[in-house]
């Protein structure tokens, strides 16, 4: 009788992983880049694996999918792969555990129930391993691309009307040394100035 609980303790955690891990894919949030200056020049973008959206200061979200596979850098195409690996053997190791389970009348006998069992348990782990893996690649390329000083692209945010709208006041190209240099603007247009 405590064998069968924790066979249905187990089973629904199982279940609630392999939900939570299906109910990443389509989350919006995956990164995130926020640009705070005044109220007419604030945007917010964000991305997932599959497409990239961006929210002005009036709240309007403008988003666009990702319009080819072969165009896609190589990580987003690894994440993609991975996390639909991790939702399928989790589905697949769902269903092995439930036949697998002492309780069901469903796959055979006890010795047939235990191979299904451990073998459903082995997908599971293999589906966490596909997730953590998908989730810790893309977080790696988050970060290496904020601490990296000469990628500009996510730290100035989205820009609407081209490469010149990217650079701030504060931030202006020094002579022929191919690096930014950063100067302090006027008090009359700081950071907290209204229009």
């Amino acid at each position: 009788m405590a064998s069968t609980a924790l066979e249905i303790i187990a089973f629904t955690v199982s279940i609630s992983g392999w939900v939570l891990v299906s109910s990443t894919l389509p989350t919006d949030y995956w990164k995130v880049s926020t640009i705070d200056g005044t109220v007419i020049t604030t945007a917010t973008y964000f991305a997932n694996l599959w497409k990239m959206c961006v929210t002005d200061s009036t709240g309007v979200a403008n988003c666009k999918d990702f319009p080819s596979m072969l165009a896609l850098d190589g990580y987003i195409q690894a994440c993609r792969g991975l996390m639909i690996a991790a939702v399928s053997l989790g589905f697949f190791g769902s269903i092995f555990a439930l036949f697998g389970m002492k309780c069901t009348k469903v796959g055979g006998s006890d010795k047939a129930k235990a191979k299904t069992a451990c073998l459903a348990g082995v997908v599971f782990i293999l589906s966490g391993l596909c997730s953590m893996t998908g989730c810790s690649l893309y977080a790696n390329k988050i970060t290496t691309e904020f601490f990296d000083p000469l990628f500009m692209e996510q730290k100035m945010g989205y820009t609407y009307n081209g490469p010149t709208s990217v650079m701030s006041s504060r931030t202006k190209y020094q002579g022929g040394e191919g690096d930014f240099k950063t100067t302090s603007p006027s008090k009359q247009f700081d950071k907290n100035a209204y229009v």
